[in-house]
């Protein structure tokens, strides 16, 4: 449909959209605009403000596919911008900056990888964020930030836009140039930095990633942000091949191979009482329609009940280097092997306190992004951290069918009281993975009380081949 009269003359929607001409980057549809609408809407929820046009071009040379977009300029554009001075510098400087991204290689890479919305919204905050709050941070728009959802709005575009742009002041955009073109260096340096196995593994993982809000945002940003994180996706990335040929636990079936053990109202066509055939067609109906039909019935086996997973990690201190790789690798492999044989798993940390487990939406989904990015600075205190632990176990199991399996990765010096082990054994079935330092040994007096437990000595941790077995023999181990 036409845009009203009304709709430009909303000075929300002619400053966004009026600074489209501006563009270095056209897409081959208008839907590509819409798109770049809501990266700018929760680019915005970030806290990173960017006139639109900045968000549509960063946004599409990482999130469109080559075949989708063009690198050139706005029709009737340099006319426009001719009319504002020093526009026409810092649009070819503008300009040349996208071109630079554009060809980088993990911009190259993204587009190949075919992000979704919210992987896009995290690589431009990543890259981009970092303008605000200093002295390249541009003038903050007087313009209310709203978003035209409508995609009649952005439909035949290019017409409308040398009028829009003419109607609204282009002082923020100008000031928004004017911050890229000196912050060039600084732009390309993040472009060129980011670490794209991170997305591709979250992309395999099925990861909540994909959950729009800003939360998954905030922890995808975290995850590319954190320096350990290139680590810990790289020997993820090892152990996740053999994970993913686990095939899908299917539903036992209950149907019976031992004879038919009674007599009851349900069942199927060839159970049927044969006495039942010789009543007169029309009390058979009606017997049928009232469900009095008898039927031979089968004797059900029992389900077994499903378990509820939760791998507790260590965050503490003790944990930082070769150990948190370590640690976090595994627990992402392993809480996708249990996904992929059919259970549910919650993933949490531990220093000094319990946090609060992530559970994700999906039973296909990992939190990954979340287990990435987690920092935790709060000492370590195991007594009351297995205190926690023995308390949520026994709340959970009062108020769950499911039995709860704690699958623990933390370093071998883990003094805890025997009896708080205890109790969380009451409840629980208690697995433990138990990394050694240099020259260290395990002796811990609870040990007698685990179902089952791994030790990964520090000499494992140095040498990839060996770190990656040992991680796979405790993941196929997993009960």
């Amino acid at each position: 449909m036409p845009v009203s009269a009304a709709s430009e003359r909303d000075a929300a929607l002619v400053g966004p959209l009026g600074g489209m001409l501006l563009c270095a980057v056209r897409g081959s549809s208008p839907m590509l605009v819409v798109r770049a609408v809501r990266w700018w809407s929760d680019l915005t929820r970030l806290g990173v403000r960017l006139p639109l046009f900045v968000v549509h071009d960063f946004g599409l040379i990482y999130g469109a596919s080559d075949d989708q977009i063009e690198l050139s300029a706005r029709p009737g554009a340099d006319a426009a911008i001719a009319r504002i001075h020093g526009l026409p510098r810092l649009a070819a400087a503008y300009r040349a900056i996208v071109a630079e991204v554009a060809q980088s290689d993990a911009a190259t890479r993204a587009r190949a990888m075919k992000l979704g919305d919210d992987l896009v919204v995290v690589v431009l905050a990543r890259v981009l964020g970092s303008m605000k709050g200093d002295e390249r941070r541009p003038a903050r728009s007087s313009a209310a930030e709203a978003a035209p959802f409508d995609p009649g709005l952005v439909r035949d575009l290019d017409a409308r836009l040398p009028r829009l742009f003419e109607s609204a002041p282009r002082s923020v955009d100008v000031a928004t140039l004017d911050a890229i073109t000196r912050a060039r260096l600084h732009i390309l340096t993040l472009a060129d930095a980011l670490h794209l196995d991170t997305l591709r593994l979250l992309r395999m993982l099925g990861s909540e990633a994909t959950v729009s809000g800003a939360l998954a945002h905030v922890d995808l940003l975290s995850a590319l942000s954190n320096p350990a994180t290139n680590d810990i996706v790289n020997f993820s990335l090892e152990l996740l091949p053999k994970v993913l040929e686990t095939s899908r636990a299917k539903a036992a079936g209950t149907h019976a191979v031992q004879g038919y053990a009674g007599v009851g109202r349900k069942g199927s066509v060839d159970s049927i009482v044969l006495t039942e055939l010789a009543w007169d067609g029309d009390e058979l109906a009606r017997r049928m329609v009232d469900g009095e039909l008898l039927f031979y019935t089968r004797e059900r086996a029992p389900q077994q009940a499903r378990r509820l997973h939760q791998v507790v990690i260590d965050a503490s201190a003790s944990m930082r280097g070769d150990r948190e790789v370590f640690a976090r690798g595994l627990a992402i492999a392993l809480g996708k092997k249990l996904q992929l044989a059919g259970e549910e798993v919650w993933m949490r940390f531990f220093d000094s306190r319990l946090y609060e487990a992530q559970r994700p939406r999906d039973r296909t989904q990992l939190p990954a992004a979340w287990v990435l990015g987690f920092k935790g600075e709060r000492g370590r205190n195991p007594a009351r951290v297995f205190a926690q632990l023995a308390t949520e176990m026994g709340l959970l199991r009062a108020r769950d069918k499911r039995e709860p399996v704690v699958h623990l990765i933390t370093h071998a010096a883990l003094h805890v009281p025997r009896p708080l082990v205890q109790e969380v054994r009451r409840y629980a079935h208690l697995f433990g993975v138990f990394i050694l330092p240099s020259g260290g040994t395990l002796d811990l007096e609870w040990l007698d009380l685990l179902e089952g437990h791994a030790l990964v000595d520090h000499a494992t941790l140095q040498e990839r081949s060996a770190r990656a077995a040992a991680a796979t023999k405790i993941v196929d181990g997993a009960k």
